[in-house]
């Protein structure tokens, strides 16, 4: 015979597991007591207030069980109530209420003057660089994440960005899409597909889409998307030019992501002071100004790269910036290797 639903529910099975212990350590202490020989306490009121009491810690005194076996009794209560009270009272009200609190507090609707912006839906290292370039230039745009985590960490740093999955035609509502500049769908195919498919249904848009595979351009196209970008598909061009020509990276074939920002794929060269450093000792950031958002390692791409990520011979760096910072950053992945730089 399966439970009610509610009976299925951890709040419901807690209780019922507390209130049986409560009833055992009653029948406990009517045995204590009883044997004690402490017979005006043998009863179930009495029983009932000691036992509260004791599972409570609040332990008055007024009825004491003195035998051994009655001390030990009241020290098995005394811990398990601590663990059944405080383990309920946090678990079930105090992190609810809590995390409510945090939740209430992240933005949902962009602010009401909001107009010529740029929607960016979906939040990563990809586009870490382009916000900077965006808030150095003074373009407003508006950061639409479902992660609460990742929104609570954007909010943290005071950038604009609201709660909300992207595929939601409120949720773009409350992005103001109707007075976007353009949006920017960089989750996965997948997502992003909806996120185009949604937003053409009803606002008139410039769409630029980000997307993983190759294979899924042409959907995104289909969709309605005006401009694909796709990091794999410049860096498996990149790395056929490399095939033909080792000295190949002209960063004029970089692909350009916003104005004067660009995507573009670098090889680590023998020789090259960046061999050896983790991602995070290069201070590749710091001294170019470029960002890496990606990495080629054993023949597979990844965009979740750590900073303790070592770079080796076999890595290429998927990096973003302008066509400047990218030169710089591409003279540091050379070393000793003797190519002409053209920008």
């Amino acid at each position: 015979m399966e439970l009610p639903s509610i009976l299925r529910k951890p709040l419901a099975k807690h209780l019922i597991l507390a209130l049986s212990v409560i009833i055992i350590h009653i029948l406990l202490f009517l045995y204590f007591a009883s044997r004690e020989g402490q017979i005006e306490y043998v009863n179930v009121v009495d029983a009932t207030y000691w036992v509260i009491s004791t599972v409570t810690t609040v332990g008055y005194g007024d009825i004491v069980l003195t035998s051994m076996g009655g001390k030990i009794f009241t020290m098995i209560v005394q811990l398990t109530g601590v663990t059944m009270v405080f383990g309920i009272l946090i678990s079930f009200v105090v992190t609810p209420w809590f995390e409510k609190s945090l939740h209430t507090q992240l933005p949902r609707k962009a602010p009401p003057n909001l107009a010529d912006h740029i929607i960016i839906c979906g939040y990563n290292r990809l586009v870490e660089t382009l916000i900077e370039e965006l808030t150095e230039q003074n373009v407003d745009f508006l950061i639409v994440e479902e992660d609460e985590g990742i929104v609570e960490s954007i909010a943290q740093r005071k950038l604009p960005c609201i709660l909300g999955s992207s595929t939601s035609e409120e949720v773009l509502k409350n992005a103001s899409i109707e007075n976007a500049r353009f949006l920017i769908a960089n989750g996965n195919d997948e997502e992003n597909a909806n996120i185009v498919l949604t937003a053409t249904n009803f606002a008139d848009v410039y769409i630029i889409a980000v997307a993983d595979e190759m294979s899924n351009v042409k959907y995104l196209k289909y969709a309605g998307a005006d401009k694909i970008v796709s990091p794999k598909l410049v860096l498996g061009r990149f790395l056929g030019n490399k095939a033909v020509d080792p000295c190949s990276g002209n960063l004029g074939d970089a692909t350009n992501f916003f104005d004067g920002y660009s995507i573009v794929e670098l090889p680590i060269y023998p020789g090259s002071e960046l061999l050896g450093k983790s991602l995070g000792a290069s201070k590749i950031e710091e001294e170019t100004g470029a960002s890496i958002i990606g990495l080629r390692k054993s023949g597979v791409l990844t965009f979740e790269i750590k900073p303790t990520e070592i770079i080796r011979e076999n890595s290429v760096l998927l990096a973003t910036g302008t066509l400047e910072q990218l030169s710089y950053l591409k003279q540091m992945t050379r070393g000793g290797t003797i190519c002409k730089l053209n920008t």
